[in-house]
C-alpha cells in the first residue's frame, strides 16, 4: 500500500472518481505531491503492487504492477503507462508522494501492532491525515484498545477524531467516529 512514500489514492466518493486537479489537491491535502513516473517506479522495485489506474505528476495516468497476471497489468510487469492524458478532466485514482508520511499510516497484517501519531509522544502537527489499513483474514475480528488516546475538544468531532471503517476503503462500512 505504501511504499517509499508513494502510495494508492480513491476519491471518498469511490474508484476512478478524481480529475487531474482533484487528484493533485488529494495529495497536497496530505502534505504531499502527485508521484512521478520514477518515484513510482522506484515504490514498484521494492513491492508496491496496485491494480487500479491513477493520475501522476505533469498529467500522466498510469499503475504499478510486480508480480504479471491476467487480470491486471496485460500480463505484464512494470508501470502499465497511459501516458500523458490531455483530457485532465478524465477520471482516474491518484498516486501521491510524500517521504515524510512513512509513520502516518500503511498497511498491517501482523496479530499485535502498535499504532502511534507522528512525532508521539510529542503533539501531532495540525492537518494531518493518516489512513492505517489493518488486514485479517476473512472472519477474524480486531480487536483496538487505547493506552493513550488526546485530540482536541470539540463535541462535534470536526476538528479532531478517529474514523473507524469495516472495510478497504473510506467509503463504505463507516463503523463510527
Amino acid at each position: 500500500e505504501r511504499a517509499a512514500g508513494v502510495y494508492h489514492r480513491e476519491a471518498r466518493s469511490g474508484k476512478y472518481r478524481l480529475t487531474y486537479a482533484e487528484a493533485k489537491a488529494v495529495c497536497e491535502y496530505e502534505g504531499g505531491h502527485l508521484a512521478t513516473y520514477q518515484q513510482l517506479e522506484a515504490a514498484r522495485k521494492i513491492g508496491f503492487h496496485v491494480c487500479a489506474a491513477g493520475w501522476m505528476a505533469k498529467g500522466r495516468v498510469g499503475y504499478p504492477i510486480v508480480k504479471a497476471g491476467a487480470n491486471c497489468g496485460f500480463g505484464k510487469t512494470g508501470i502499465v503507462d497511459y501516458g500523458i492524458r490531455l483530457n485532465r478532466s478524465e477520471r482516474w485514482d491518484a498516486y501521491c508522494y510524500n517521504p515524510n508520511g512513512k509513520e502516518c499510516g500503511g498497511v498491517f497484517t501482523d496479530s499485535k501492532h502498535v499504532f502511534k501519531s507522528p512525532g508521539y509522544p510529542q503533539e501531532y502537527e495540525n492537518d494531518q491525515v493518516c489512513y492505517w489499513h489493518i488486514r485479517v483474514r476473512y472472519g477474524q475480528r480486531i480487536h483496538l484498545q487505547f493506552l493513550e488516546f488526546d485530540v482536541e475538544e470539540d463535541t462535534a468531532c470536526l476538528a479532531d477524531f478517529l474514523e473507524i471503517y469495516d472495510s478497504y476503503d473510506d467509503v463504505n462500512g463507516f463503523v463510527g467516529r
